[in-house]
């Protein structure tokens, strides 16, 4: 389970949020699994990833928080048809801890 954001953190990342643009489109293919694979691959390398709607656009309130869910990620901020992710990335293994 994700630690909940402090309000400081989360002003952080929607201000960073703000000089981003979509990386990703949910298309007519919905939240699939190779969707679900791509936005946790960009997660992996960015942190913090802009989702455009560009499809499903009436159910975009459903479909953030579930989209969040699956991929282990916070939901910063969902504006228009855009929905912010954030997952911290896994802290580094020591030496010592990988021995």
């Amino acid at each position: 389970m994700l630690e909940p954001l402090s309000n400081s953190q989360l002003r952080k990342f929607k201000a960073a949020a703000q000089h981003l643009e979509p990386m990703l489109k949910v298309g007519k293919a919905g939240l699939s699994d190779g969707f679900i694979r791509s936005v946790d691959a960009a997660l992996a390398q960015h942190e913090l990833v802009k989702i455009k709607f560009v499809e499903f656009k009436e159910q975009k309130k459903e479909l953030a928080p579930q989209l969040a869910e699956k991929t282990s990620s916070h939901v910063i901020m969902r504006v228009g048809h855009v929905v912010v992710l954030h997952r911290p990335r896994p802290a580094a293994e020591t030496p010592a801890a990988a021995a």
